[in-house]
């Protein structure tokens, strides 16, 4: 277990608002990470997406940069513009 998982572990058992915004945190940077990541491999610029949602580059660099609080619609025109498809899981947050 590297150093930051383990600090992360032992801070979450005392501290419970570390452990709900970290996990909240983590979520979100997740998402934004996803998108990214589906951008680059479809070789588009965040300027190109922006410009197939006819938004500016700077809300595209908000999505992946703080994908907190987005709408699924978003994330739906999201995907469609990168060519990918958008799937929701729900699991038990024992799995996460």
């Amino acid at each position: 277990m590297s150093d930051v998982k383990r600090y992360i572990k032992e801070r979450s058992k005392y501290d419970q608002e570390f452990s709900e915004d970290f996990e909240e945190g983590y979520i979100d940077f997740k998402i934004g990470v996803a998108l990214r990541q589906a951008r680059e491999a479809a070789g588009l610029t965040q300027a190109d997406v922006a410009q197939k949602l006819q938004t500016q580059k700077s809300a595209i660099s908000r999505l992946e940069n703080h994908a907190n609080d987005v709408r699924l619609s978003t994330l739906r025109k999201y995907a469609d513009a990168v060519g990918v498809d958008l799937q929701v899981k729900l699991t038990n947050l024992a799995e996460v």
